[in-house]
């Protein structure tokens, strides 16, 4: 982990858990965390709150940090006339979210580090993102220095402007953020706009969406797959597998290592913001997969198992769980930290490498197809990528390179590690290694996803039953959120779908309650980012925007209507309704701002195909699922069961009751909308049976 000059007196972050907070602990700033005794003293001294937010692995956050936190001068101004607080968004997401909305209103545009200054009651004053110490660095017009003089002076000598402003933007944004009515249950057709807005904005050359930077998540494959696949758009289809090999083929890929880093700063997705986050990774492993199935191109199986490598090898903890990502920068020679040079090369690096073991032919021949040059592409080191590597020779050199490289850059120093365990982005890797423990019948996946399951449930619950935010050296704090307990009911129903512990039907009952009785907005549906016993912030959210992340609305409209099609429970299905029609004027106004949600619209007009698998023993099912793995069933429900656990299983699950293994065979049920297909015994019946279920 990353650090502050360990010399100086630490402060009170010291005593924090965050990774981004211990960065700070030894700043000459008098941090507080966020909380009740700062905002007290900001009342009892009659000062503002200079409340800057970031994230462990944050490459500004750090250039902030080391210009202006560790200055002396910025400290005492700060001391003398502020409350200096520091938030890790990924801890408290809630105040990050209001707080970026402010920024974004207040000045055209959002990111990290955020910078935004309050009144003691927590209402902003002014918000920006990152400020170097003095004007005119970095071309900047205003440098924090001066920022912090103003804002100083307009508050001792304006602070009854200030108030009454500060009052009526606070109310503004409040009237802003509150939830729209409902609308009628939205249909289908809408999502023919959602492909068209991503049509418009699409890169014909170099894949995903204009404009730089572009980031993985902003084309959305789950609702361009699912649309593709339900009418038949096969340029839907194109859509979704350009972006995802250009990314693949490109810098923003990390083509020694695996695992795909944060954006690309350019169009061509070659050089990247190098930070590596698990929610990132887990999320392109869902969409690899699904890409595998629809197109069959053993390229994306290829790529979910690489990164799927990348997050064990790099992101895994002693516990079993994993940690929440690593850095953009590194040390380098000489000393000092710079971004991207522990993924990047010079020629000379790259041959001394590979020269000795592949020669020098053909060492010369790699480069030039891994896009090298003398001058390189970014701080004068390359970024490798792969578009060029098309025929089978290149191909076979490339797959002898990797571990070659990858022994060389091992030996550097490597970026830091964000090492505190998330709830929500650990359910969302377990839903995508079990997904992936499915689709490529690697059962050893599966059972990394029971572990990390387990490290969740049994360490990082309340006594009642609630979801943790984070946990650090076996320290579990904060409430969780909406997408913690989401996500990971999301990543229990995979779990259950891959074959995991029957046992785990009752948990996912356990997290819905909570989900029902903390954050459901009983009278317009929807969920609320925090509990409702959760802190008073200067308003309470309901998401309704899907950004790197998913929105925890759109994660569980979609676990609702699943929970419903497996538990035949018709209030888990009203419950789903509902959420779709809380956000129908986004979906239908703006229907890329909330494009996650469209998996869980297809299932809401969808008669949902079910799935039960038996035998003696599970691994007895693994070459009658062939024909599930290998096809794109998004509105299916699938159970896999011993037959000595059926009745256990029956009783949350009803339709598995009395169908146990065909004549003593391992067995396949398929049923839709109340009609049965055969008992399949074999792949072949298997295959049919979902074609005739799938016609229906």
């Amino acid at each position: 982990m990353r650090g502050s000059t360990p010399a100086r007196p630490e402060n009170r972050l010291a005593h924090e858990t965050s990774p981004y907070l211990l960065q700070h602990a030894h700043n000459p700033v008098d941090w507080y965390p966020w909380g009740e005794e700062a905002f007290a003293r900001a009342r009892t001294e009659d000062k503002p709150i200079f409340l800057s937010v970031g994230y462990a692995t944050c490459h500004w956050c750090h250039v902030m940090a080391e210009e202006s936190f560790e200055a002396e001068e910025v400290a005492a101004l700060l001391r003398e006339h502020f409350i200096a607080i520091k938030v890790d968004r990924e801890e408290r997401p809630d105040v990050d979210g209001i707080y970026l909305a402010v920024t974004q209103a207040m000045s055209g545009h959002a990111g990290w580090p955020m910078t935004v200054f309050l009144t003691p009651e927590q209402t902003p004053i002014f918000a920006g993102t990152y400020f170097p110490t003095h004007d005119g660095d970095r071309g900047a017009p205003i440098g924090l220095l001066s920022l912090l003089r103003s804002i100083s002076e307009i508050w001792r000598l304006h602070r009854g402007r200030i108030l009454d402003e500060a009052s009526e933007l606070a109310d503004k944004l409040r009237r802003a953020m509150r939830p729209s009515p409902p609308t009628a249950l939205p249909q289908l057709a809408i999502t023919e706009r959602l492909v068209a807005e991503i049509d418009a904005r699409a890169d014909r050359r170099w894949g995903g969406l204009l404009p730089a930077p572009k980031f993985p998540s902003s084309v959305p494959t789950r609702a361009l797959l699912r649309h593709a696949v339900r009418t038949g758009d096969e340029h839907a289809t194109d859509l979704a597998r350009q972006a995802f090999l250009a990314m693949a083929d490109g810098g923003i890929y990390d083509q020694v290592g695996g695992g795909f880093h944060r954006y690309s700063t350019d169009q061509r997705w070659l050089v990247p913001h190098f930070e590596k986050t698990l929610y990132d990774n887990a999320l392109l492993i869902g969409c690899a997969l699904e890409l595998h199935q629809v197109t069959g191109e053993a390229r994306f199986a290829e790529v979910a198992r690489d990164v799927i490598n990348f997050v064990e090898r790099d992101l895994s903890l002693p516990d079993g769980a994993y940690c929440s990502g690593t850095d953009a920068d590194s040390d380098v020679p000489g000393g000092g930290h710079q971004e991207g040079w522990y993924y990047t090369w010079t020629p000379s690096e790259l041959r001394a490498a590979l020269a000795p073991e592949l020669g020098a032919p053909d060492t010369a021949r790699l480069l030039d197809a891994l896009g090298v040059t003398e001058h390189g592409c970014f701080e004068g080191r390359n970024v490798l990528t792969r578009p060029h590597v098309v025929d089978e020779g290149l191909a076979a050199l490339f797959v002898r390179a990797r571990p070659l490289l990858l022994a060389v850059r091992t030996r550097r120093p490597a970026p830091a590690r964000d090492d505190k365990v998330i709830a929500g982005w650990n359910g969302v890797m377990v839903s995508a290694l079990a997904r992936a423990a499915l689709a490529l019948d690697e059962p050893e996946y599966g059972d990394r996803a029971a572990r990390v399951a387990r490290v969740v449930l049994d360490r990082m619950r309340t006594g009642d039953g609630r979801v943790y935010r984070t946990m650090r050296e076996r320290r579990a704090r904060l409430p969780g959120m909406l997408e913690d307990h989401a996500s990971l009911v999301q990543g229990l129903l995979d779990l259950v779908e891959a074959g995991g512990d029957p046992g785990l039907l009752g948990e996912l009952v356990s997290l819905e309650r909570v989900i029902a009785e903390h954050f459901e907005d009983g009278e317009l549906g929807g969920f609320f980012q925090a509990p409702d016993d959760g802190e008073e912030l200067l308003t309470r959210t309901k998401p309704d925007w899907d950004g790197a992340e998913p929105s925890g609305n759109s994660i569980h409209a979609l676990n609702l209507l699943r929970m419903a099609a497996l538990f035949h429970d018709e209030q888990l299905r009203e419950r789903g309704l509902r959420t779709l029609q809380a956000f129908g004027g986004v979906l239908s106004e703006r229907p890329l701002a909330m494009a996650e949600l469209f998996p869980a619209l297809e299932w809401a007009h969808a008669s949902p195909i079910e799935i039960l698998a038996v035998a003696d023993e599970l691994a007895a099912l693994r070459p009658l699922l062939g024909p599930v793995r290998e096809r794109f069933l998004p509105t299916r429900v699938l159970v896999q069961a011993r037959a000595r656990d059926l009745e256990r299983i029956a009783r949350d699950v009803p339709w598995v009751r009395g169908r146990g293994p065909h004549r003593g065979q391992p067995t396949v049920y398929v049923c839709r909308g109340g009609t049965c297909q055969l008992p399949a015994t074999s792949s072949d019946d298997v295959r049919r049976a979902l074609a005739a279920a799938a016609a229906t």
